[in-house]
């Protein structure tokens, strides 16, 4: 009888001991090595063994940022006619942030976060430039004598704004297997630069309008998926789905 509990006794604590084992192995999967959630929902923005924070949100949401005050000024909200204001914060939020956002995405060894972080925080920074009164952009499409600026401005907004839309339709391919908040958000960027190419260059408003008014949505998809990598891993009691593109394999 002692036999065969002893016996018992040793099967139950090898079965415990696989079980332990099995148990730790999972929740080994469930962070990376620097401690941090291993949160795979944006597989193009993933959160890889690492001893950083994951800088993917901070790019997402000072983009969205930026884009709601281009949309807001470009709509004239509340009568502003001058967007001078948001050039501030295309620099420092929008400019500053996203480049050390892809700088980060760079050290992680994500290739399509350090890419478009460091893209967009370019473009932030040029399009600030564009109003800044000290860069002279403005100032050489501007008669001296009587202050009208020539339709050559328009024309070459027009120009810069196709150039993004290429940049932008290259990387909405590159999302084409991440979540589908990312791939909408790079989709309907590629609406917005559309139709805001195609508004300066035939000098419609409604055409414009139409541009900077779907730059809303870009605008809340930004916010949705920068939340959804901020509030994760338990942070918050708040998980947003992103609603992956891909079958876990």
């Amino acid at each position: 009888m002692s036999s065969s509990t002893n016996g018992y006794d040793h099967a139950t604590k090898a079965e415990n001991a696989q079980t332990s084992a099995a148990d730790h192995a999972h929740l080994e999967r469930l962070h990376t090595a620097g401690g941090h959630p291993n949160d795979r929902s944006q597989p193009s923005l993933p959160v890889v063994h690492r001893s950083f924070a994951n800088p993917a949100p901070l790019g997402l949401i000072s983009f969205a940022t930026d884009l709601f005050l281009i949309s807001s000024f470009g709509l004239h909200a509340r009568g502003i006619m001058t967007p001078n204001v948001m050039i501030s914060v295309l620099i420092f939020f929008g400019g500053v942030c996203q480049f050390i956002a892809g700088i980060m995405e760079f050290v992680a060894g994500n290739t399509f976060g350090a890419t478009v972080f460091s893209s967009y925080g370019a473009f932030n920074l040029s399009y600030g430039m564009i109003y800044l009164p000290g860069s002279g952009i403005i100032a050489a499409y501007t008669d001296a004598t009587t202050g009208a600026i020539s339709p050559e401005f328009g024309q070459s907004i027009a120009l810069y704004l196709w150039a993004w839309f290429i940049v932008t339709m290259i990387y909405t391919v590159a999302a084409m297997r991440s979540s589908w908040i990312l791939f909408l958000d790079l989709f309907f960027l590629d609406i917005v630069l559309l139709l805001l190419a195609a508004g300066f260059m035939v000098n419609s408003t409604n055409v414009l309008t139409a541009g900077y008014a779907v730059g809303y949505v870009v605008v809340f998809l930004s916010y949705w998926a920068g939340c959804a990598g901020l509030w994760a891993g338990g942070v918050t009691p708040i998980n947003l789905p992103t609603f992956a593109m891909h079958k876990e394999e």
